[in-house]
This record gives structure tokens, C-alpha cells and sequence, in this order.
């Protein structure tokens, strides 16, 4: 043992002798002949030994020969004197012998078995085939078999394909009260250069189908850009959120690097990051849908917009490295190229479309889709019952139009009862089913509806009682005001209470009907001790109860009846003018659904009166003494 000590220190003491940076060139050129190219080049990605490597400092060379020999587990740190740096070399080449070593005693095996297979391979071929079939092990076993057969089997378990899909419209003729719409929606199209576009309106009126239809029509059309296989991608823009990390973006794409990100195994191996294509590269050549545009995370929204400027998504990694020989055509396509991402956006929403990002709106047409009347509600349900193939009593329809406002909703109502019938009666869908009244109100109570709007009059005419109209968001509504007044007990000093809850601009109208009553009747109202009230207690955000508030007062001062089938909206100006509001479109909507046969609006809203309408009639009108005119009974 001691000669051999003795031996080993001479060895150390000669190899002293020849310079450092030849031994560790030596030293180099061995390990690439022991290891393939591919294995150093992971190695050096893997601990980062490009600078080392082509250092000409011996101690950090050495380090880097040293960690790729040894896969990390040699010397620690880098050698900061001559001594060290000697023992780094020793040490290295104590695992070059390592290595060569192990591919002696593996080439020795190897050639074993190949002679052992030679000897047998007429007798024993399928033996030593099975032999090692058995050995070697797969990716499977009892556990994950036993998963994959339960997995077959939940498979085979269909249930009936959801209500939704089997009653949503196939067709535009379909889609109920939304003719100009859809008409506006497939211009849009259905053109050389289609355009991005946003579709506003209340929700379950048609929006997404509409989109759906629209794109399967124009890809009928020769001069559109749409092919036949063009894609229509649907995503739900309040389920994307943005990453800052960037580790990963359904919407856009994202890149997996090969160590922190889990790049595939052969990626991995070789330090190639891996970029993911989004849903905007599925949706190239077609359209991309996202539902609730509005809900989409800001950040994401101005990455969009990028997208929609340069039609590509542009990837980027430190990983990447374009003289890479291991990087695939298809990776050096994304990071050189990008992503291809041309497509026509579609975004659909319930907002105002003050709410949406203006440099969106920018860059995208407008559709408005409508709300819907109740007699559009009974289309929908006709259109359902005969694809259900049930019968309907008479006033089934009316009654579940009066608790939505909703395509969607009605038809899951009808589904409800429709379920009901089928089970309380034991029938089957073969069976003749007729669905009646009482089993919708049935449905209604135990699933504690409330109507929307009730159009039951409790009079034609009556004291102090107007119909303003409100709106909210796409959804307009009747404002049901009432008004008392009292000769004061004092002359002079009556006093005016007003719902605290009805707002600000509302409690100003009432001030602004006070001047206007004076002005016509020369009654002063502080006469009277006057009680105004806001059936409901809802918050009028705005001036447009101005008219019907004027009205109600002046009606109950006068004791003069008001018509009860009239609505009413607009501004009252001091000099008792009916000036300009907002949502007149939605406010008619919300009378007619109240059962109003008579909407008055501001002269200067006459433009934005809806065309075409037969069950209800409009009038516009300049100042109050029109308004009484038309209101007040004769």
C-alpha cells in the first residue's frame, strides 16, 4: 500500500511538470471522445459552463471539463490558486477513468449478449424476444390499466344532449327579434374585408349564435376570405387572466422553457424552450369569440390589440438559440416568424359600450342586438314547443313571457315544465304532451319566479298616477311615480317630501316642476303640503322623470286624471321645455313589455324612435302644454 502511495505522489509531482492549460486541453479532447456531442451540449447548457468553457483561465476551463465528466457531481467551486487547480485535474481524471472504465465493462456486456444471440438465434430467437419483452419495463402497469378501463367505461355513458343545444336556432330565421342585427352583423362579413366587430345587448338574446350562423353563411360567399374549413373559436373572455410570469396564455401563446417549465422530455434534454400556440393562432383564417369582451383582463386586451395590428403572435427566450443544430423547424418558425394569427375578432358583451376600451372600440364595427318583447318571448317558445313536440294550452305562452326577458331563459322555463309533465304524468316524449297553465305556474312557484313587468291596469284613468320610463345598461323599464297634495294648514308653508332613495337629478325635477306648475296654473305650490314617491323605491339616475314628475304633481294639484296607458320621458326645463334624453331606443322596449299602447319622448329624440312598430304608438313632443294635451282627460 505504501509503494502505491509512494507511486501515486511521484505521478502528481511529474505532472506538475506539464504546463496546466495542456493538460486541461488533454483533458477536454478526452471527454469528447468518451461523451457524444449531444450529451456535452446539455451539460453545458444544464450548468451554464459556456463562459468557463471558452475562458482562458485554466481554473475556471477545469471546472467546466470537471462538471460535465462528473454530471455536476466534482468539484464545487472554481480553483482559485495553482495548488487547487492541480487537484482539479486529478480529480477529473480520476472520473475519466470512471467513465472509460464503465464503457469497457458496458462494451464487454454488450458484446456478450450479441455472441450469447448469435449461438441462439435459430433455437432460442422468440425465447429471448418474450425474455426481454418481460424486462424491460413499459409505461403500464395494474394500477394505471385498471384507470385507463374506467376511463373507457365513463366513455360509453351518454346522457341526452342538453336542452340548450337541441332548441338553440340552427338558422337566422331562428333568432327572434333580430332581424336588423343580424342583418348588420353578416354586412359586416360578408366582404373582401370582413371587420372586427363588438355586439352589444341584453344576454340570452342570440349574440353568440348569431356569430355562429353568420360566419357559416359567408363562407358560402366566393369573394370572402373565409374558406370552408375556417374555424369559429369560442372563449369566455371573464375566464382569461393575464400572467405577468408568462408561463402560460391560453389566448396568445406562451413559451415553455427546458428546465423551469416542463418543455417535452426531448426538448428538455437538449435546453430547447418550447413555444404553445393560443387560441388565436386556432383561430386564424376565421373567427375568434370572446364572449363578455368586457370582462377580458386589461392587460390582455392591449396585447390583443397588438395582435390585431402585426396579424401574428411574436415569441422571445433567453433559451433560444437560433445556431442551435437541435432546434426544430417548427421552433425556429415561432421564434423567427411568430405565431400566425389573422383572423376576424368578434366580441360580444352586456356593457355600455362606454365601459369598453376605447382603443378597442377603435378598431371594431358596432352591432347593437335588441331586447326582446314579449310577444318575441312567445316566438321562442312556439319555436321550442314544436322541436320539443308538445302542445301548448292557450296562455302558456303569455304567462312565461311574463317572467323573462330572456330567449334562454324561457326556454330553460319551458324545459322545467316540460320535465314536470313528463314525470308527475309517467309519459314518455313518444307520448303526446301537452303542457298547460297550471302546470307553469306550478314550475313558477317552486322555482320562486317574480314577474319582470306587470301589464294590468288598475284603471283607465287616475288622479296623480304617471308612467315615466328608466333604463339600465340594454334593458329599458316603466317608472311607476304617484303624487298627493294637501291645501298646506298655513298658506305658504306646505313642503315637498320626495323618496330619498330616487336620486338627486330626480329630486331636482321635482323643484323644476314646482316652477313650471307656478308658470301654468299660477298656483304656488308652496300652498300645499305635496308627497311625491317612487312606487318600488328604485333610484332614477338622470332627468328624464322630469315630464311624468310634472305631470303627476300638476295632475294631483288639479285633480285632473292621467291617462294610464300613456309612459312618458324627458327633461324638464324650467321654461317648462321637454328637452333631449338618453336610452329612448331601451325605454320603448321596457312600455311595450309594460303593455303601454303610448310612448311621448323630446322632440329631438324622434330619430332614435324604433321603425316599424304596430303595438305601440309614439309621439314626440316639444314642450308641457303638448304633454297635457295629449295626457290629461279631455
Amino acid at each position: 500500500m505504501k509503494l502505491q502511495s509512494d507511486s501515486e505522489e511521484i505521478r502528481k509531482e511529474d505532472s506538475k511538470t506539464i504546463p496546466l492549460d495542456v493538460q486541461v486541453n488533454a483533458l477536454y479532447d478526452t471527454v469528447k471522445n468518451i461523451l457524444d456531442d449531444k450529451t456535452i451540449r446539455a451539460r453545458i447548457i444544464k450548468y451554464k459552463l459556456n463562459k468557463y468553457l471558452s475562458s482562458k483561465d485554466s481554473a475556471k476551463k477545469i471546472y467546466a471539463v470537471n462538471k460535465i465528466i462528473s454530471e455536476g457531481k466534482g468539484i464545487a467551486v472554481i480553483p482559485t490558486n495553482e495548488e487547487e487547480t492541480y487537484e482539479a485535474v486529478e480529480d477529473t481524471t480520476n472520473w475519466i477513468v470512471e467513465n472509460v472504465a464503465k464503457r469497457y465493462i458496458q462494451n464487454e456486456i454488450e458484446n456478450e449478449v450479441e455472441d450469447a444471440l448469435v449461438k441462439r438465434q435459430n433455437k432460442y430467437l422468440e425465447e429471448v424476444r418474450l425474455g426481454i419483452i418481460r424486462k424491460k419495463k413499459g409505461p403500464e402497469n395494474k394500477s394505471t390499466l385498471k384507470k385507463y378501463d374506467k376511463l373507457k367505461k365513463l366513455e360509453k355513458i351518454k346522457l341526452s344532449k342538453s336542452i340548450q343545444s337541441l332548441l338553440r336556432p340552427q338558422t337566422f330565421s331562428e333568432i327572434v327579434g333580430q332581424e336588423r342585427a343580424i342583418k348588420a352583423l353578416v354586412s359586416k362579413l360578408a366582404s373582401p374585408y370582413p371587420q372586427h366587430i363588438i355586439l352589444y345587448g341584453p344576454p340570452g338574446v342570440g349574440k353568440t349564435t348569431a356569430a355562429r350562423i353568420a360566419l357559416e353563411e359567408v363562407k358560402k360567399l366566393k369573394y370572402t376570405p373565409f374558406k370552408k374549413d375556417a374555424n369559429f373559436v369560442e372563449v369566455d373572455g371573464a375566464t382569461l387572466r393575464w400572467d405577468p410570469r408568462e408561463i402560460t396564455n391560453p389566448l396568445l401563446g406562451s413559451v415553455h422553457d427546458p428546465i423551469y417549465q416542463g418543455s417535452k422530455r426531448d426538448l428538455a434534454e437538449t435546453g430547447v424552450p418550447e413555444p404553445k400556440s393560443g387560441l388565436v393562432t386556432d383561430a386564424h383564417g376565421g373567427v375568434l369569440f370572446i364572449d363578455e369582451i368586457g370582462e377580458l383582463d386589461v392587460m390582455l386586451q392591449n396585447k390583443l390589440l397588438k395582435v390585431l395590428e402585426d396579424k401574428k403572435v411574436e415569441f422571445s427566450s433567453s433559451y433560444y438559440d437560433p445556431d442551435d443544430e437541435n432546434v426544430p423547424k417548427y421552433i425556429k418558425y415561432f421564434f423567427e416568424k411568430g405565431a400566425p394569427a389573422d383572423f376576424v375578432l368578434i366580441g360580444a358583451t352586456t356593457k355600455d359600450p362606454s365601459e369598453i376600451n376605447s382603443a378597442l372600440r377603435s378598431r371594431c364595427t358596432e352591432v347593437y342586438f335588441e331586447p326582446l318583447s314579449s310577444s318575441d318571448i312567445m316566438d321562442i317558445i312556439d319555436n321550442a314547443a314544436d322541436k320539443l313536440n308538445v302542445l301548448l294550452e292557450d296562455g302558456v305562452k303569455e304567462l312565461i313571457s311574463r317572467y323573462t326577458i330572456q330567449g334562454r331563459r324561457a326556454i330553460n322555463i319551458l324545459a322545467d315544465v316540460y320535465g314536470y309533465v313528463l314525470y308527475s304524468q309517467g309519459l314518455e316524449p313518444s307520448d303526446k304532451v301537452e303542457i298547460k297553465v297550471k302546470d307553469v305556474e306550478t314550475i313558477v312557484g317552486i322555482s320562486r319566479l317574480t314577474p319582470y313587468e306587470k301589464n294590468i291596469f288598475d284603471a283607465e284613468y287616475e288622479v296623480g298616477h304617471v308612467f315615466g320610463l328608466g333604463v339600465s345598461g340594454f334593458m329599458g323599464s316603466t317608472i311607476e311615480i304617484e303624487a298627493e297634495a294637501f291645501e298646506a294648514k298655513q298658506k305658504g308653508k306646505g313642503t315637498i317630501r320626495f323618496n330619498e332613495t330616487a336620486g338627486s337629478m330626480a329630486k331636482d325635477s321635482v323643484f323644476n316642476a314646482a316652477s313650471v306648475i307656478r308658470k301654468l296654473t299660477d298656483k304656488d305650490i308652496k300652498d300645499y303640503d305635496i308627497h311625491v314617491n317612487v312606487i318600488g323605491g328604485g333610484k332614477i339616475d338622470g332627468p328624464s322623470a322630469g315630464s311624468a314628475i310634472t305631470i303627476c304633481i300638476l295632475s294631483a294639484i288639479l285633480n285632473k286624471e292621467v291617462r294610464q296607458d300613456v309612459a312618458m320621458t324627458g327633461e324638464i326645463s324650467l321654461r317648462g321645455k321637454i328637452k333631449p334624453v338618453g336610452g329612448v331606443f331601451e325605454k320603448i322596449y321596457g312600455a311595450r313589455r309594460r303593455g303601454i299602447k303610448l310612448v311621448t319622448v323630446p322632440e329631438d329624440n324622434a330619430k332614435d324612435v324604433p321603425q316599424g312598430l304596430k303595438d305601440i304608438e309614439v309621439k314626440s313632443v316639444t314642450n308641457i302644454e303638448e304633454l297635457i294635451n295629449i295626457v290629461f282627460k279631455k
